[in-house]
């Protein structure tokens, strides 16, 4: 009997494949955001955690290569730093246990995309201009991020190794933190203009009080 599931595809194919389900997500997705009243902002960041996590279990088979980093710096700017370091949690979490793997690392995950969106927080004045992004400035950002969250999350491996062990493994990995910055810098160029139009139709929190709450809670 024929196994219509056993179909082998190669990366080429499956890179397509996932694209083309990842393009329905994000259909979908705007087309519930549409019918959201102006103040749904949590409601707006459930809708970005799907997004993010369908996202990197989607492009998982790319070394380092995922929409994670690009979508938490941009709640950091629309909503402040306390709900980015909230969806950061949420996104690291689920997806670890459905898909990548759960661990230690992912302690430091949250932490490394936490600290992306407390960046974007702190930078959202400088990151947008007449109150539109501007995506070069996101993409470098963005690009430097990559870099920052894998050294972040890099440094987990303290938790069974000795110090001396650090350095060597950063340098090793540079490569594939190469490849986390320059899709970083796709994902933006990609991403930040229409997210984060959506993103302003349910900003309710001045990023000013946003980031301030991280200080005073």
């Amino acid at each position: 009997m024929f196994d219509a599931h056993n179909i082998a595809l190669s990366a080429t194919e499956t890179l397509l494949l996932n694209a083309a389900i990842l393009g329905i997500i994000v259909f979908a997705l705007l087309k519930a955001e549409r019918k959201l009243d102006e103040s749904s902002s949590w409601i707006m960041l459930g809708i970005l955690a799907i997004f993010a996590i369908g996202g990197r279990i989607l492009f998982e088979p790319l070394p380092n290569i995922q929409p994670v980093t690009v979508i938490v710096l941009l709640t950091g700017i629309y909503f402040g730093a306390p709900r980015a370091f909230a969806l950061a949690g949420i996104v690291a979490l689920l997806s670890n246990l459905l898909v990548v793997g759960h661990g230690p690392w992912t302690l430091f995950q949250v932490i490394g995309w936490g600290g992306v969106g407390i960046t974007g927080a702190l930078l959202s004045d400088w990151l947008r201009t007449d109150q539109k992004l501007n995506v070069n400035r996101i993409a470098l950002v963005a690009f430097i991020s990559g870099f920052a969250f894998n050294w972040i999350v890099s440094l987990s491996i303290l938790i069974q190794t000795d110090i001396s062990v650090l350095l060597p493994y950063i340098f090793n990995g540079l490569l594939y933190d190469f490849y986390h910055a320059t899709g970083n810098l796709a994902f933006a160029a990609w991403m930040a203009v229409p997210l984060g139009e959506l993103m302003h139709r349910h900003r309710i929190t001045p990023n000013e009080n946003a980031v301030s709450e991280v200080v005073t809670n």
